[in-house]
């Protein structure tokens, strides 16, 4: 049995915040603002493991409202929904990812990243793809206002 997943973040962004994406911290003026580390990768890659399994979304197994979850490590929950898959017969085939963004830009990050995923989630570098994409100064995206996440996942039974 194969389920595909989807998943989708997005979070506003300020000047002083640290900017984590698939766990690795990028240089930059600004960063992404949420309850936990609000690491958009990590939180749409979760979502479509979620998704796959039917098991709802990351704000269901970790509420914003719980204060336990505040500052937390997003590979806490990538770990998690890979976790879930394990119990429930499922591997992970491969994922494809899409961080949106002005910048700053992020093609020297893309190896560390696949791989700290790859890790993350007992898969190998090849299973993880990631893309880097503007939004061509469009929405608030492209104003520099926020930043995008998108991720498809393949499970395979």
């Amino acid at each position: 049995m194969i389920r595909p997943g989807l998943g989708w973040d997005v979070h506003r962004l300020e000047a002083g915040r640290p900017m984590i994406l698939g766990g690795v911290t990028i240089a930059s003026e600004m960063g992404l603002v949420g309850h936990s580390d609000a690491d958009i990768l990590s939180h749409a890659i979760t979502d479509a493991l979620l998704g796959a399994l039917a098991l709802g979304d990351i704000g269901m197994h970790f509420p914003d409202t719980d204060p336990r979850w505040k500052g937390a490590d997003s590979m806490v929950f990538l770990r998690h929904a890979r976790d879930l898959a394990t119990q429930h017969g499922y591997r992970i085939a491969n994922i494809d990812s899409t961080v949106i963004l002005e910048r700053p830009k992020l093609k020297d990050y893309r190896q560390a990243i696949r791989s700290r995923l790859a890790v993350t989630l007992g898969l190998t570098v090849d299973q993880v793809s990631l893309k880097f994409k503007t939004a061509e100064q469009v929405g608030p995206v492209g104003e520099g206002k926020s930043a995008e996440a998108q991720a498809v996942v393949m499970l395979v039974k």
